[in-house]
């Protein structure tokens, strides 16, 4: 499943983090230093040092976000999320196809976390760079995603993706993993359409009954299929 979540930052929040990252100076790392064997060979871009002060205050204002944006609540049913990362990419960098690692080991806590799902939030106004697409391969072919700053795509972990080359300006974005109550990505999707349809009933005030019986159909799956 392929989810792209509009205004998961507002202005403000936007505004913060991208003054504390255009002003983060030496924490700014080659990105290599987190790529495993197989990234490594095609990644060429920076990110911010995990164990900087400027992640850590950028990785508060964006979980905060997260804790409260019901829309990524529901499609990625968070067990953990990885503190957020951050890169940016100038004109020649990029990140050629890979999947990303299937565990990593939470730099803070030491805690081993399952990717499940993979994010990125972009940072950057489209308009102000270009090529910098996001391209994910599904079954059903590759999409290439490049969306406004301040929104995020949810994606598979699974997925073989890649940054295509910059050729101008320079993407900065916000990318970490989560992972989710529900390890299967097809369940996931089923209990997601489930939830907007209880919410569109909710709206509408619709069979109260029947309400009920489908509320207790998503409840009694996530009991099935949920681990905590």
């Amino acid at each position: 499943m392929l989810i792209a979540i509009p205004k998961v930052l507002d202005t403000q929040q936007l505004q913060a983090v991208r003054q504390l990252l255009d002003h983060a100076g030496p924490a700014w790392v080659d990105g290599r230093v987190t790529a495993g064997y197989q990234g490594a060979a095609v990644k060429f871009n920076q990110q911010i040092d995990e164990r900087s002060e400027v992640a850590r205050q950028c990785q508060q204002i964006i979980l905060a976000a997260l804790e409260r944006h019901p829309r990524f609540i529901s499609a990625a049913l968070p067990n953990t999320v990885y503190p957020p990362m951050f890169n940016r990419y100038g004109e020649g960098m990029t990140f050629g196809a890979h999947v990303d690692g299937s565990v990593r080991i939470d730099p803070h806590s030491g805690r081993k976390l399952r990717t499940d799902i993979s994010a990125t939030l972009f940072l950057s106004d489209p308009e102000s760079y270009d090529g910098g697409e996001l391209q994910i391969d599904d079954t059903y072919g590759t999409h290439a995603v490049k969306l406004q700053a301040g929104d995020m795509v949810l994606y598979p972990a699974t997925s073989l993706h890649q940054v295509t080359p910059i050729t101008r300006g320079i993407r900065t974005a916000c990318f970490f993993w989560v992972q989710s109550l529900v390890r299967d990505d097809g369940q996931r999707s089923m209990l997601l359409e489930m939830d907007n349809a209880i919410q569109k009933l909710n709206q509408t005030n619709a069979d109260e009954q029947a309400r009920r019986s489908l509320i207790g159909c998503y409840h009694n799956l996530m009991r099935q299929w949920s681990e905590t």
